[in-house]
């Protein structure tokens, strides 16, 4: 009797090791089975891309209530293209959007997004681990005017041009290791990062400007150079069903001045899907730049919308 129950226990302990040895050996499989879905990418050239369009309209009659007429739509671009052969790589992403709002009210139509911003980074992988070599890119700029408003003596809405097409304009780039875990989690280290800001020299030759006052370019000039280092991360998760977030964030510090002042960009884009056409997205962005503005600068923009995979 004893020995049986000895044995039986026996049994029981051996069977909880090989049910956490299976596990264990099933984890491993499961990370060197995405691991080799990675590595065996089909080399050459990879393109997908997205447009999407969001609208929003109100529109009042006789509403005791109160209420304005309004439009606004957002047109968007996003598209990737990349290469690979074997331990070579070269990723690309363009993010493009611009979108306008008119009320019944309004002497002028206004922006809600203007953006353009182009990531490039050539990576060669070390010996089969998750860093590379790497060389980043990145420029960043608007397509049309910018415009600061306010009102008159007489209470109309008048304007006052403050940016426009490339101005400003940033172009980053710079040597340094790019660790990739996954095509959905991944982040660059550039310790050696030029960056570029442009201007039109028209916003630094007015009277009395003071240097450094318009993005940090001193009077009459056109670019402000800056040496420092450039840190970008990419993360991409499910939140539920259907629902994506993707987090894009780039940090900077300058060598040159106040490194201590870390210029901040960050994104942050969540698409809910609703069918194959139509999508719920929001997009919110926060920056913080000393040169432009002492403080946050953020944006947010919500709406349902078309979207077309290409």
């Amino acid at each position: 009797m004893k020995k049986i129950l000895l044995l039986a226990i026996l049994l029981q302990f051996s069977g909880k090791i090989l049910a956490q040895s299976s596990e264990k050996e099933l984890i491993k499989k499961t990370e060197d089975a995405a691991k080799t879905v990675d590595d065996t990418i089909k080399n050459g050239w990879m393109s997908n891309g997205k447009l999407t369009f969001l609208f929003n309209q109100a529109s009042f009659n006789n509403w005791i209530a109160g209420g304005e007429n309004s439009f606004s739509g957002n047109l968007g671009v996003d598209y990737k293209i990349d290469y690979k052969k074997n331990t070579f790589s070269w990723e690309n992403r363009i993010l493009a959007s611009y979108g306008l709002l008119q009320t019944q009210s309004a002497s002028f139509e206004k922006k809600t997004d203007d953006q353009l911003e182009i990531n490039s980074i050539i990576a060669k992988r070390t010996d089969g681990s998750n860093w590379y070599y790497s060389f980043l890119a990145n420029f960043r700029t608007q397509f049309t005017k910018g415009y600061l408003y306010s009102k008159d003596e007489n209470g109309a809405e008048i304007r006052e041009e403050n940016t426009n097409f490339m101005s400003p304009g940033y172009l980053l780039f710079g040597p340094g290791m790019y660790w990739k875990k996954t095509e959905n989690f991944k982040i660059n280290f550039a310790p050696l990062t030029s960056k570029f800001t442009f201007v039109d020299s028209f916003y630094t030759s007015v009277p009395d400007y003071v240097d450094g006052s318009y993005f940090g370019v001193n009077a009459n000039k056109s670019v402000l150079y800056q040496l420092g280092f450039n840190a970008t991360g990419y993360y991409k998760f499910t939140l539920m069903e259907n629902v994506t977030a993707e987090n894009l964030l780039n940090l900077y510090s300058n060598y040159l001045k106040d490194p201590q002042n870390i210029d901040i960009n960050y994104n942050l884009i969540i698409v809910m899907k609703i069918n194959k056409i139509l999508t719920a997205n929001f997009n919110f962005q926060a920056i913080y730049d000393d040169d432009a503005f002492s403080g946050f600068q953020t944006k947010e923009v919500f709406g349902v919308g078309l979207n077309y995979n290409f």
